[in-house]
């Protein structure tokens, strides 16, 4: 399976690479909500290399659809991560495959196919970046850390959002937004980002992503301090050190506020 994982984010990453320069098909799923011709066709090659070896396990994909994780293996597939920032010529995009056992992360591969960057994780064997070991960071205080976020689609999202920045953005080192949700917690695993929180996560933004940070030493949890787990939408992934400490800015009084 994880061999298929990585060949499949490979497939889909040749084919998003081949295109990147190329005019694109864009169609509007929702509000802010993108796809293009190459999110289905890198989607394509992804299902179609998991359905022949694996005719038997349960998918779910952005595109193609599906959200009900089995009992057994499920695979779990973004085939682009990033579709505004790509459709925008943004070189900030990545794929997504993680495999589910039970529910739980087995599996976890991300693939920026422009940097050729592979980020690879199973379960209890660590992360690695194109082979070599990978561990978080080991920035101690929230004064000092660069940490990541996204805005979401809907205006209740960002305005959720606006609220925790001007609670965050006050103790921390400074703030970036990749676009790219799959990436932010590649780069959260390699140490390129301390910490990444998010109020609107799907099960194919952070389901390969989530098993890559815990497995580099890192942590995961809800923005309430529990337990993450795969398709609950909000979440903070961090190098474990600045978390409790995250935790606690994101519920002070806004900094900002004088009534």
């Amino acid at each position: 399976m994880l061999k298929t994982a990585i060949e499949a984010a490979k497939q889909a990453g040749r084919v998003i690479a081949k295109r990147y320069s190329a005019p694109h098909t864009i169609t509007l799923k929702g509000c802010r909500d993108l796809v293009t011709d190459v999110d289905t066709a890198a989607e394509a090659a992804i299902l179609s290399l998991i359905r022949a070896r694996f005719p038997d396990h349960t998918i779910i994909s952005e595109e193609a659809g599906g959200n009900k994780i089995s009992r057994g293996y499920t695979w779990v597939v973004d085939p682009l991560d990033g579709t505004t920032n790509y459709a925008h010529g943004h070189p900030v995009f990545a794929i997504s495959i993680a495999v589910l056992e039970g529910g739980e992360p087995l599996i976890g591969v991300i693939h920026d196919p422009l940097r050729d960057q592979l980020f690879v994780a199973q379960r209890g064997n660590g992360a690695r970046l194109n082979g070599a070991p990978v561990h978080v960071s080991h920035v101690a205080n929230l004064c000092n850390a660069l940490l990541g976020t996204d805005w979401g689609h809907s205006n209740e999202v960002r305005e959720r959002m606006l609220i925790y920045l001007r609670r965050v953005a006050p103790r921390c080192g400074t703030v970036r937004m990749l676009g790219s949700a799959t990436l932010a917690l590649a780069y959260v695993a390699a140490g390129w980002l301390d910490a990444y929180f998010q109020l609107s996560l799907k099960s194919w933004d952070a389901a390969a992503g989530m098993l890559i940070v815990t497995e580099a030493g890192g942590r995961c949890t809800t923005l309430e301090a529990e337990s993450y787990r795969v398709g609950l939408p909000g979440c903070l992934a961090s190098n474990g050190l600045i978390h409790d400490e995250l935790l606690w800015a994101i519920k002070q009084p806004d900094l900002f506020d004088d009534s």
